[in-house]
């Protein structure tokens, strides 16, 4: 067993606008670095699996949904529930983008690999059940989640998230479900905080998810000690949930010099940040982790941080 890599080729069939940071050479940027690094031959490819339906439809209504593939077969070029760039492949990539994360889940949870890093994109962790924005289409990490419980049978499931931005659509998905822990850093302030009123400390959930929700909003210019000071207590946490899968919400955008936020996370920060979630896994989840990629806007840091990451997730 090994580390799977998935980042399917029509995932660039999501095409936006020229200068929007969110581009297809971002997955042509971690492909570099992680063949630069020589990790790229190390690595296990996994092809997409197809998406039911139905399981969309378990993380986004129906009239989302038909929403927004609607609005895709129109030719709009932004989706009208947010600020997110369409064109006429974007449901084609959407689909790519989380069969891969699919596939990954049933390789790892099923023992043929011990993780995987899922390069795709658009992104999916802001969108919510009944609305897509920030980037986000569909919310790949929460589809995970869910299959994972469906197909295979586990009762609780970790999203654990340290892009720059606090991922709305996941914590909204799983606010009042006490099956999957949602835990978030990002950086205090940042999109999409003031739009949704979501992503503060005092939100842990309600109902049956009650305590297990938990954001550790940090602050511009926060870098490596204080993102590893909110995962050391993820790890308290998670001796209480005890999850049987851990799912990464790996956006790169945390990582110092990206353009879009203040925080200052290093290469070296990800690949510490990797190891404490990695031993959240074993301790709990047989060594079983996916990692999916968020946002991250700097080619090159994208890369380098990328390549920390997936170097971790080989000596595991």
């Amino acid at each position: 067993m090994s580390t799977g890599f998935a980042s399917p080729a029509a995932c660039a069939a999501h095409r936006v606008a020229w200068g929007h940071p969110e581009r297809p050479e971002r997955l042509q940027a971690i492909a570099a670095a992680l063949e630069a690094a020589g990790l790229a031959a190390r690595l296990q490819p996994l092809a997409p699996v197809a998406v039911e339906p139905a399981l969309l439809a378990e993380v986004h209504e129906p009239a989302y949904l038909a929403l927004a593939q609607a609005e895709i077969a129109a030719g709009r070029r932004e989706l009208s529930t947010g600020d997110t760039p369409l064109s006429a492949g974007s449901w084609q990539a959407v689909l790519a983008a989380s069969g891969a994360v699919l596939a990954a889940v049933d390789a790892v949870c099923e023992g043929r690999l011990h993780n995987a890093f899922c390069a795709v994109r658009p992104p999916g962790h802001h969108a919510e059940p009944a609305r897509g924005m920030g980037f986000c289409i569909v919310n790949h990490v929460a589809l995970a989640a869910r299959h994972a419980q469906r197909r295979h049978g586990l009762e609780r499931v970790l999203i654990a998230d340290w892009d720059l931005h606090h991922g709305n659509g996941t914590q909204e998905a799983f606010y009042a479900d006490g099956s999957v822990f949602y835990f978030s850093t990002h950086e205090y302030g940042n999109y999409p905080m003031a739009l949704t009123g979501r992503g503060y400390a005092y939100e842990v959930g309600e109902g049956p998810g009650r305590g297990a929700n938990m954001n550790r909003p940090l602050p511009s210019g926060a870098g490596d000690a204080e993102i590893q000071a909110a995962f050391a207590e993820l790890a308290d946490a998670m001796e209480r949930f005890r999850p049987q899968l851990v799912l990464i919400s790996a956006g790169f955008d945390a990582r110092h010099g990206d353009p879009l936020g203040g925080l200052r996370v290093t290469d070296e920060g990800f690949a510490e940040l990797t190891r404490m979630v990695l031993e959240i896994a074993r301790a709990h989840a047989g060594g079983r982790l996916v990692s999916v990629l968020e946002g991250g806007y700097d080619l090159e840091g994208l890369g380098l941080a990328a390549a920390a990451h997936v170097r971790e997730l080989l000596e595991a």
